[in-house]
């Protein structure tokens, strides 16, 4: 299995519901009719990336369940190969997310199938990869093998810190992108106003911190570079940063800087948020001209 971007991640049903507004402590607020759609920081990751034509592969593990299923079909007919995809005896994971009116969404993920992922799972998947990509909804110990095993192969190294959690120190030393949003950068740096150039000093070559409607900001050795994001009118953020995470993975598998990866993956974020859903609103390399 020859994949040039390996997606090391969580694939999960998602369980949404519009409300007018989030419930508070103890309190009961009536919703729409809950819509069940695929994602998964993985999945989506892996999706955004195939419509925009990345040979992508997707090393994950699903439920044999309906959302399973419904998980499979889409990745398929996005075009991610699905061969890694493990089947295993544990409810495919869920996350159950409430949509605002503004399109900010608050999320609960039952991991399920997902923490079944494994390190021995990763070494041969490596073969023949440019980009490895991993993020945080699957147990750490496989996400950091990940890194350290891509790393040690020549394959560049890139982690979406999300959910934010504490890493090894040799695994962030072992990036050549690290990828946060600025609330995860905050909490890396343990300050509530981040200097994003200190993220350098965690260890990875680079950083991307995606900051919502603002775009981006690319830390390197040579300094920031700020990204500008396109004024969109948001209807649903649900998975807009895996969309970016797919589209900077896509770019870099194609020999762009990382400032330039940057610029392609804050286009595809702004239009993916136009969108209901996470992987049905990732766009086409075509729709992107």
């Amino acid at each position: 299995m020859k994949a040039q971007v390996l997606v090391v991640g969580s694939a999960n049903a998602d369980l949404v519901v519009a409300t007018e507004r989030r419930p508070g402590a103890g309190e009961t607020v009536l919703g729409g009719d809950t819509v069940t759609l695929p994602g998964g920081k993985g999945a989506n990751t892996a999706v955004a990336a195939a419509r925009l034509g990345a040979d992508v592969a997707l090393l994950g593990a699903l439920g044999d369940d309906g959302h399973g299923r419904l998980l499979l079909d889409s990745l398929s007919g996005a075009g991610v190969r699905t061969e890694l995809v493990r089947i295993v005896d544990r409810p495919t994971g869920v996350a159950y997310i409430t949509v605002t009116p503004d399109g900010e969404n608050s999320i609960l993920v039952s991991p399920g199938a997902n923490l079944a992922l494994e390190p021995a799972d990763v070494d041969s998947a490596l073969d023949g990869a440019r980009v490895v990509v991993a993020s945080l909804e699957t147990p750490l110990p496989t996400v950091e093998h990940a890194i350290a095993a891509g790393a040690a192969k020549g394959v560049l190294t890139v982690l979406n810190l999300s959910p934010v959690a504490k890493v090894a120190d040799s695994a962030l030393a072992a990036l050549d992108v690290l990828v946060v949003n600025e609330h995860e950068a905050a909490w890396l740096l343990g300050a509530e106003s981040a200097e994003f150039s200190r993220l350098l000093e965690l260890g990875p070559r680079s950083a991307v911190v995606t900051v919502g409607a603002r775009g981006a900001v690319v830390v390197t050795s040579d300094g920031l570079t700020e990204v500008a994001s396109p004024k969109v009118d948001a209807v649903d953020t649900t998975g807009a940063g895996d969309a970016f995470a797919g589209a900077l993975a896509t770019a870099l598998a194609q020999g762009d800087s990382v400032a330039d990866a940057a610029r392609r993956a804050v286009r595809v974020a702004a239009m993916s948020v136009t969108r209901r859903g996470a992987q049905p609103s990732y766009p086409s390399a075509s729709e992107l001209q």
